[in-house]
């Protein structure tokens, strides 16, 4: 009989993996795709994002129209992103890039990010993927946003798994940033961007905790705030009384 300990150990592994399993038994097809072919569309732009949840640097989109032919994509594996290994993505990345017939990729930085919440940034920084388009798009599918954008639209729950023109734009959008994390951590030593590409891994966290956020930082996201001593003392600060009591009494005479 199973002891208490392994079955929360259980537990807890079921719950962390539940999503990956799922996503792994979807099929990335083209059928979406085909079905909006059918109706009409002929320049179908595929829109998905990565960094969301990063705690350093910017948040990538990619825009990516491909071809009405998709079957050596699906052939060669193309999914959603975090399902593939760097050397499948970058092997993907050369080959959609080829064969795109349009592909944009744009940034919002961290600043932004910080100015008007990650998910209006992650909506910019898609609609400006879109735009960049060399070849305007007659529908996009995206994963699951909508953005502010006259062209026909379909948000797809776990597209990035089930539209190989949204897992295309995942590959390029994940290779871009990838590459962009490894440059910056020559600039930015000490955190690991090389290894966790800014996410909140155990050994972020710690190089936060050693060294503190460096310009490029998330600084309104919590871990990043936590460590922050310049966002504690403005917090200090706008806590603190400007006026003695008597000062705020009705009819108090000012100076």
């Amino acid at each position: 009989m199973a002891s208490v300990a392994s079955i929360r150990i259980s537990k807890t592994v079921t719950a962390a993996t539940a999503k990956q399993r799922m996503l792994k038994q979807l099929v990335c097809s083209d059928a979406p795709e085909q079905a909006l072919r059918y109706h009409g569309f002929r320049s179908i732009a595929g829109v998905d994002e990565v960094g969301r949840g990063a705690l350093f640097g910017p948040v990538v989109a990619a825009a990516v129209i491909l071809p009405e032919r998709l079957s050596g994509l699906a052939r060669a594996g193309l999914t959603d992103s975090k399902q593939l290994t760097r050397e499948q993505r970058e092997i993907l990345n050369k080959r959609i890039r080829r064969m795109a017939i349009a592909v944009c990729v744009a940034e919002i930085d961290a600043a932004t990010i910080d100015r008007v919440n990650i998910y209006q940034a992650t909506r910019m920084a898609m609609l400006a993927a879109v735009q960049g388009l060399q070849v305007a798009p007659d529908h996009l599918l995206i994963d699951a946003m909508r953005l502010d954008h006259p062209c026909r639209q379909t948000k797809l729950i776990y597209g990035d798994a089930l539209s190989l023109s949204i897992a295309a734009a995942s590959v390029v959008a994940k290779v871009h940033r990838d590459a962009l994390m490894r440059d910056l951590d020559l600039v930015h030593p000490g955190y690991g961007l090389a290894s966790h590409k800014g996410y909140g891994t155990p050994e972020h966290r710690r190089a936060l905790a050693e060294h503190g956020p460096c310009a490029l930082h998330r600084r309104t996201f919590a871990p990043v705030r936590a460590v922050d001593r310049n966002t504690a003392l403005e917090e200090k600060v706008a806590s603190e009384l400007l006026f003695d009591d008597f000062e705020l009494e009705e009819g108090a005479e000012w100076a």
